[in-house]
């Protein structure tokens, strides 16, 4: 939709992102497999996620979800269906995330994790070069923003389809990007690759998962757009009126432990670097680091679309309640991938501050920007 008008002529600024957190991914893209459904009962079976949001974007597994639905497949539409994601991550990761087997699991994970990352990576990147081709940034059918980290800088590093653009150096390769953005730390290998500027000098990128940064997009593609949009006009933002309540804004989360479940201080204070990076399966610094940095984003977006007159048109949809395995970020056993499906579909179901389920709310959405998408072909017609 992104491409129909400018945002300045847009009634709506629309902006979708999906957290990261491996596996658990499977829960976002259960909410996204019914929203597109939702959007095809209005607008017909061909309706995809892609045609109704001027930025998608998405960091870790999150970022490689974002790019599934924007790179383009066949008749330039989206390489994935919504739904397709679902039996994408099925089908896949018990082979990006192989389970360790034999006797002494635990024993030889804690020696396997100390000597290099839990995963090698090859089969995750020869999929993605497989399914992503040639296909760079700038050729996504709407601005796909995904940011990553550089290990060796120490700086985050930001792709988006608008500076893919512009700048010939940050127009990677789509599969380059999500394999960069899900290179979790003691999980997966960081990624090497290069680009060259319009010079044809080398860029070198070393990145690691864009969850070093910030485990949630959502402020990052909202601030995206607010930069595109002072450019357009510096004099006119953000003061000027008529931009104001234009953010409609939907952040999918992937799930946070219950309550009960979180490590204490008494037992944290008796560890060690060995426990802090894996504990009980899991490794406590991934999950402080991703669950901390995507609450904080939530409280400052909030604040901000609150400051822009958006506030009603914010929705933050999260899973508060996850246990055991679900909680991981790599057990790929087919019984809990059901069960992460299970939480993402009784999700659905639970209700929101406000009163509406998430279902409901998700349907309002669905006619807003059906009602968007429809006001904005029409006005291009008659221009």
């Amino acid at each position: 939709m992104g491409r129909v008008l400018a945002s300045t002529e847009a009634n709506k600024i629309t902006i979708l992102t999906i957290d990261g957190t491996g596996i658990r991914a499977l829960i976002p893209s259960v909410i996204l497999s019914f929203l597109e459904f939702q959007l095809q009962e209005l607008d017909g079976k061909e309706a995809r996620i892609a045609d109704y949001f001027d930025v998608i974007g998405g960091t870790s597994t999150g970022g490689l979800v974002a790019a599934m639905l924007t790179t383009p497949g066949q008749n330039n539409r989206p390489l994935f269906a919504a739904k397709d994601i679902i039996t994408f991550f099925i089908e896949n990761c018990p082979k990006i995330f192989p389970p360790l087997r034999g006797p002494l699991i635990s024993a030889r994970m804690i020696i396997k994790d100390l000597f290099g990352p839990r995963y090698n990576g090859k089969y995750f990147h020869n999929l993605l070069q497989s399914k992503f081709g040639e296909t760079r940034i700038s050729q996504t059918l709407t601005n796909l923003v995904i940011h990553t980290f550089d290990v060796k800088l120490l700086h985050p590093v930001v792709f988006s389809t608008n500076e893919g653009k512009i700048d010939i150096s940050k127009d990677a390769m789509v599969s380059d990007i999500c394999i960069g953005t899900r290179a979790t730390p003691t999980y997966l290998p960081p990624h090497y690759f290069q680009t060259h500027d319009a010079q044809g000098n080398p860029r070198s990128f070393n990145l690691i998962d864009g969850a070093v940064a910030t485990n949630n997009p959502a402020l990052l593609a909202v601030t995206q757009v607010i930069k595109k949009l002072s450019k357009e006009n510096p004099e006119g933002f953000p003061a000027k009126p008529s931009y104001y309540g234009k953010f409609l804004v939907i952040s999918l989360g992937t799930g946070t432990m219950k309550r009960d479940k979180k490590y204490s201080a008494s037992k944290a204070a008796k560890w060690g670097v060995l426990k802090w990076l894996r504990h009980n399966g899991k490794s406590p610094v991934v999950d402080s680091f991703t669950q901390a940095s995507a609450r904080m984003v939530d409280i400052h977006l909030s604040t901000l679309l609150h400051a822009l007159g958006s506030q009603h048109n914010y929705l933050r949809i999260q899973e508060k309640e996850l246990k055991g395995n679900a909680t991981s970020m790599d057990i790929s056993t087919r019984k809990n991938m059901g069960n992460l499906v299970r939480i993402g579909m009784q999700l659905l179901q639970k209700p929101l501050e406000h009163g509406e389920t998430v279902a409901e709310a998700l349907m309002r959405y669905a006619k807003i920007l059906s009602e968007e998408r429809r006001s904005r072909l029409q006005k291009l017609m008659c221009n």
